[in-house]
């Protein structure tokens, strides 16, 4: 059969291009599939006819082939029906014919069976199952397939089936972390994709209620409209799976952050000012997804309530309002109608009672249909800005009705702007959600402070919160902190205008508004406060202490910013950022309450805890005096009084030591290990310690160098390893060890290596920048570094600092996601020139490219 195979392979390739080159001419993805599928099915077809096979045998269709689309790149499922197993004639026969499918260049999934042989696999597999509810006839005996479809109607268990696909949904689901927003989705198997539409499809036909959405229409299970919006929906999602097929070349169902902006082109999206073409493609595939998510919880309902008759007792909420099976049902069909605030009311109810755990699909629906009426005048009305009031000071379930809100499109109409940013991506590198999901993230960990049952998480965000009053202006500060995002401009400033008008329009104190409005507009500035400035410099405290201007400010921005780090990805915050904030915050505490933020009275705080903290360790009363003999003010500003005092008891009796000292332990803020380096000081040594940490891939979070009046560098590190992060124990005395040994063989260092770049880090290259300027002394100079994280990168950085004989004094690290921002305290004399300064820069700049 060689000689059959080109032919059949020309035919296959020259269908297919000429059905691909009309969907580029015509954009319709519905009749390219469909013509994809008639070109296999001829082929297929052929192909069975040249091989002699028994007349009873039939050639079958099976799962999305059987259903009568093919998407480009997609599997062909064929089932090979017999009416007996086969002899071995036959399976030779038959196996020469799957040969041939491959070698005409087909994606073959094929299965050889009887019918009682199908029926077993799909009464194990529910996969199975599914697949054969698709089948359609290619060529054969139409007999045998009759009674195949006959024997698996019979068997069909409606109910087990549902069931079954429910919770294959669920879980798949939960592996796609039960959202539609996630920034890099897949368009078959998320939530709120292709899949969830075939699910409904499938539970529908086996329930003997209709294969498609007109027909799920007929029987009332959807209105007209909702048909209508399902196969609009649908084709927009087969349209992109047949763009990404088309333009990877393969079978690629995922909108990965590489082909979004070539998928968004095709599709006519151009890059504006302020947003990228890509941008616009996902918006309108989160709306997409986002209607498919909530048809799909009504259509489940009613087909449910069709395999499962539950016997109905309603209760009585109030007047517009039942509950029926433990959700929300409207009383009249037009209660939304009737009385439009009910749209925000039945949120308030879910909210205040926790039994309810829903709304029925006809509450669903009617709040779906109804949502348009929330325009301007409902707005201004009241009773409605009380009722959104009531809503998020309710004592209970605030993000749960905020979310179904969102979800349901209320809160969007509701808030115009926050409308704005709904599937709004960030292209940043460090957030993971769409802005309104981020949104309302950060109102769930601003929540989660007041709840008793998660105080162990942040023990002393939930403390500060059981003491802040009218805990709710920050729910309204979270919601407003990043709606202004994509406008262009300051996001923070634009946000603030939002915030403050909404809190006029609802009636809110001048105190309460000035707050919310506060800390909208300076949501980022504590983070970048404690992140890239010198806490133990009393003009930073004091000017931030200026912006907060009083405890309640100071408190409620720190658990503000909390919340939003903790909002934007699982990698962006740890435990070094938390310690940060925390010292800011107690500072900054102390200087409100009227201590003197000065050197002098800062450095005796300092020693005087640090003393206390020595005599833990045993030893005589004067063994720090040596060393503290050798050490200046900055050292003591610059680390805590427990860091001091480990240090001290480490090194009191080796202050004039040969060789190098170096001491680790688990760091005190419960994640990565604090590392001290003690040895005479040498002009490469920050560059040797970097070298170390990066071939170990060590991330350094934070770095204090410090020189002695006696000429030793006494310099810490705090280093994290994920891959450690239950094991530093194991590794401390590994890193003594090695650490100690490079230091002390002054062998030569290899040259830095550029590294790799993630897959997202090259899709959203940062440019690198570099900043150079005194500080507000002229004392040092601050050194800022911005550009895509990667292994080595701080290593690169030191050798071109080592190189021009630059001084560090201490690095602050910030990464974000995948991008580094990075604050060096610097001094030398190649800074005091303006043509050694732009060399320096400009090999930076080198350094930090890839």
């Amino acid at each position: 059969m060689g000689s059959l195979a080109l032919p059949l392979k020309e035919q296959l390739k020259a269908g297919r291009q000429a059905a691909i080159s009309a969907f580029q001419s015509t954009g319709n993805p519905e009749r390219l599939l469909v013509r994809l599928r008639q070109c296999v099915d001829a082929a297929l077809i052929d192909a069975w006819r040249a091989f002699d096979l028994p007349r009873d045998a039939a050639l079958v269709a099976v799962g999305g082939y059987g259903r009568g689309e093919l998407f480009p790149y997609s599997d062909v499922d064929v089932l090979i029906l017999l009416p007996s197993p086969p002899d071995a004639e036959l399976q030779g026969k038959l196996e020469e014919l799957v040969q041939l499918f491959w070698d005409i260049g087909l994606q073959l999934g094929h299965s050889i069976r009887t019918v009682d042989e199908c029926l077993s696999e799909s009464a194990a597999d529910i996969t199975v199952q599914t697949s054969l509810l698709e089948a359609r006839l290619l060529t054969g005996n139409r007999k045998l397939f009759h009674h195949l479809q006959e024997c698996f109607d019979a068997a069909m268990d409606a109910q087990a089936f549902f069931q079954a696909k429910v919770l294959e949904m669920r879980q798949r689901h939960a592996k796609y972390e039960d959202t539609p927003y996630s920034l890099e989705p897949n368009c078959k198997e998320s939530p709120g994709g292709l899949r969830d539409l075939q699910v409904i499809l499938w539970v529908a036909k086996a329930a003997g209620l209709g294969d498609s959405w007109h027909k799920l229409a007929e029987r009332g299970l959807i209105t007209r409209t909702e048909a209508s919006q399902l196969k609009q929906k649908e084709r927009a999602f087969k349209d992109i799976r047949i763009r990404l097929h088309l333009h990877t070349g393969r079978r690629e169902d995922r909108l990965v952050f590489d082909v979004q902006t070539p998928i968004a082109e095709t599709f006519g999206f151009r890059t504006t000012e302020t947003r990228r073409a890509s941008e616009y493609l996902m918006q309108h595939y989160y709306w997409a997804a986002k209607a498919v998510t909530q048809l799909n919880t009504i259509l489940l309902q009613n087909i449910e309530a069709q395999l499962f008759p539950q016997p109905a007792i309603p209760q009585p909420i109030n007047e517009r309002f039942i509950e029926v099976n433990g959700l929300v049902d409207i009383a009249r069909d037009d209660t939304f109608e009737a009385t439009p605030y009910a749209m925000l009311e039945v949120f308030l109810l879910i909210a205040q009672h926790q039994e309810l755990k829903g709304m029925t699909a006809r509450t669903l629906r009617a709040l779906w249909h109804a949502r348009f009426k929330i325009n301007a005048a409902f707005r201004r009305d009241p009773v409605n800005r009380a009722l959104f009031l009531q809503i998020i000071q309710a004592p209970q379930g605030i993000t749960h009705a905020l979310r179904g809100m969102n979800q349901t499109s209320i809160l969007g109409r509701y808030l115009p702007n926050f409308r704005r940013i709904i599937g709004q991506m960030q292209h940043d590198l460090f957030h993971v959600y769409t802005v309104d999901q981020h949104i309302l993230m950060v109102v769930r960990n601003v929540r989660r402070f007041t709840m008793t049952e998660h105080a162990h998480e942040y023990p002393f965000c939930s403390q500060l919160m059981a003491n802040f009053s009218r805990h709710w202006l920050l729910y309204i500060a979270a919601l407003f902190h990043d709606i202004a995002k994509g406008r262009g401009g300051d996001h923070s400033q634009l946000g603030a205008v939002d915030a403050r008008n909404f809190c006029r329009d609802h009636n809110l104190s001048k105190e309460d508004t000035e707050l919310v409005t506060f800390l909208v507009e300076h949501h980022l500035t504590m983070s970048q406060v404690a992140q890239k400035q010198d806490l133990s410099d009393p003009d930073v405290i004091r000017n931030f202490a200026n912006v907060v201007k009083d405890e309640r400010h100071l408190t409620a921005l720190y658990l503000l910013t909390v919340a939003d780090i903790r909002g934007t990805s699982p990698k962006v915050w740890n435990a070094w950022k938390g310690k940060l904030l925390e010292d800011l915050y107690r500072i900054t505490l102390r200087v409100l309450g009227g201590e003197d933020p000065s050197v002098d009275h800062e450095l005796e705080n300092r020693q005087e805890e640090a003393l206390k903290n020595l005599r833990l360790y045993g030893l005589p009363t004067n063994a720090h005096e040596k060393l503290w003999q050798q050490l200046d003010v900055a050292y003591f500003l610059r680390h805590d009084a427990s860091d001091i005092a480990w240090q001290t008891r480490v090194l009191h009796d080796r202050i004039n030591v040969e060789g190098a000292v170096v001491k680790c332990r688990l760091a005190p803020i419960g994640e990565g290990v604090q590392v001290t380096v003690y040895i005479k000081d040498q002009p490469d040594l920050f560059v040797r310690i970097c070298s170390y940490f990066a071939r170990k891939n060590f991330s350094i979070l934070d770095a204090k160098i410090h020189t002695t009046k006696h000429g030793y560098a006494l310099d810490t590190f705090l280093v994290i390893e994920p891959a450690f992060a239950n094991n530093y124990r194991d590794i401390i005395s590994l890193i003594e060890h090695e650490l100690k040994q490079l230091l002390e063989s002054q062998e030569a260092l290899p040259p830095p290596s550029k590294g790799r770049l993630s897959r997202l880090s090259r899709t959203f290259p940062v440019t690198p920048t570099v900043d150079l300027r005194p500080d507000e002394r002229g004392q040092y100079y601050l050194l800022s570094v911005s550009a895509n994280d990667r292994n080595g990168l701080l290593y690169s950085i030191a050798n071109v600092l080592a190189k021009y004989k630059v001084n560090l004094h201490t690095a602050k690290i910030m990464t974000l996601g995948e991008r580094v921002e990075d604050v060096f305290l610097v001094d030398g004399p190649v800074l005091n020139h303006a043509r050694s300064q732009i060399q320096l820069e400009t090999e930076l700049l080198e350094a930090l490219h890839i």
